[in-house]
């Protein structure tokens, strides 16, 4: 019974891909908290606005 035990590998799947997003979760939420909070990427947002409002330095 108990080597039967060790040799049922069905819920195998099911952890693998649920350790899968956690790892992806993490990654976006830390990317996505250095992209949000930085002045490079606020610089950017506004040269793109500015760009496409109207005529102005799109440099």
């Amino acid at each position: 019974m108990f080597k039967k035990f060790l040799k049922d590998e069905s819920g195998a799947q099911v952890v693998e891909y649920a350790l899968i997003i956690a790892v992806v979760s993490i990654a976006l939420v830390i990317a996505l908290q250095m992209l949000g909070s930085g002045a490079p990427f606020t610089n950017f947002i506004n040269r793109v606005g500015v760009c496409l409002n109207g005529p102005g330095p799109c440099v």
